[in-house]
């Protein structure tokens, strides 16, 4: 085969170009870092390479809920820390008032603290984190305590309100919360919030012998009623009790939403972060430490009396204490959660830097040995090609 001049130029101008786009390859790796800069150079790379950076957004898409995470659960434990310290502090001040050698002034004295202390703690029952209300479930653009005057309407209203209204109504009393569940002979029912469940039947003495019960007559006249469980007696044991010691608030003073706020922290796994407040800020809660008030503020009540007052601080305190061990639980768990994000952030970018990026100590070389060959094959070129015409007319 005959090898003509033209065959021998566009041979090496070829090679040539070859060179340069070579070059340009380990410059462009050189200049970036990584191995490709486009799709069509590597398409696995590429593929493997979105794959990559998608788990690597999503673990810092979950650690960045971690810090919401912390936000909330952190606001709840000091939130709950005062109030433990505060609901204390009213267990000391009924204790104190229980003894007999306080006057009424004095007592009356006290009823002014605990009533800042109860406004206190309704403050922090509305904490709010980030603009949210942290303490009323999903509902975070609520407060979840409304007082203005719904907090203790007064025991008349059971009986001037309609028969259809009281569901609106919560009343407290010893502790318990209780709610209208009908009517008996004149006498209107409450019946314990947490026995509520099934629609009362007046006529089965299970009802009676079972059921916690406030009965409220047509003179106002207040029975509650308990079930004997210690002995076991077929009758309950019933007592009528003064009205000033039973509190009645708007169903709408005391949120009860007790859905939960959950945050995904991994694939598939979510984390509530709100406190029930229903357990700790509850109505039964606010009713107590009114009805301790009008206790302190109500002169024919002595010491011994004072001293059923100072259990239920106790039970709220208990309910506290177990929120927050519940909510530290929660926390382990988180930080156990961050541990693990962090270990596979660490893992997810270093696979991705395996698929992406290049080795810069051997682009380096290449280029280094490529811009050595593309410097012999332009001295080679030269010798290769002629000279034109216009060479020899110099």
């Amino acid at each position: 085969m005959r090898v003509t001049q033209m065959m021998l130029s566009s041979s090496s101008l070829k090679h040539i170009n070859q060179g340069y786009n070579r070059l340009a390859t380990l410059q462009d790796q050189l200049a970036t870092g990584k191995r490709i800069t486009k799709a069509s150079q590597d398409p696995v790379v590429a593929m493997k390479g979105m794959r990559y950076r998608s788990q690597v957004t999503e673990v810092e898409q979950f650690q960045r809920n971690l810090r919401e995470v912390y936000n909330w659960v952190d606001s709840a434990d000091s939130a709950l820390d005062e109030a433990t310290q505060t609901v204390q502090r009213i267990r000391e001040l009924a204790t104190q008032a229980s003894n007999d050698t306080y006057e009424a002034t004095q007592r009356a004295n006290i009823a002014k603290e605990v009533k800042q202390l109860r406004e206190h703690l309704q403050s922090l029952a509305n904490t709010k984190v980030s603009n949210k209300y942290i303490f009323n479930g999903t509902n975070t653009t609520q407060p979840p305590i409304i007082d203005d005057g719904k907090m203790n309407l007064g025991i008349d209203v059971l009986n001037e309100s309609d028969i259809n209204s009281l569901d609106e109504f919560n009343v407290t009393y010893g502790g318990q919360t209780f709610r209208y569940v009908g009517e008996d002979g004149g006498n209107r029912i409450f019946q314990d919030v947490r026995q509520i469940g099934k629609d009362p039947d007046f006529t089965n003495p299970d009802f009676n012998q079972k059921a916690y019960q406030l009965i409220v007559n047509e003179d106002g006249d207040i029975t509650f009623s308990q079930p004997d469980e210690a002995t076991g007696a077929s009758e309950p044991i019933t007592k009528v009790i003064r009205q000033d010691d039973v509190v009645v608030s708007d169903r709408a003073a005391v949120s009860v939403n007790t859905q939960t706020v959950e945050i995904e922290l991994m694939k598939g796994v979510t984390i509530p972060v709100n406190v029930d407040a229903s357990n700790v800020f509850s109505t039964a809660l606010f009713g107590d430490i009114i009805r301790l008030e009008q206790a302190l503020e109500n002169p024919s009540i002595d010491g011994k009396e004072l001293t059923s007052y100072i259990d239920n601080m106790f039970g709220h305190i208990d309910n506290l204490v177990a929120e927050r061990a519940e909510l530290g639980a929660r926390v382990n768990r988180v930080e156990m959660i961050e541990n693990r994000l962090m270990e596979q952030n660490v893992f997810a970018k270093r696979i991705m830097s395996d698929n992406e990026d290049v080795d810069l100590e051997r682009v380096i070389i290449d280029l280094t040995t490529q811009e050595s060959v593309h410097r012999a094959a332009l001295a080679v070129g030269a010798r290769v090609i002629q000279p034109s015409l216009i060479d020899f007319l110099r």
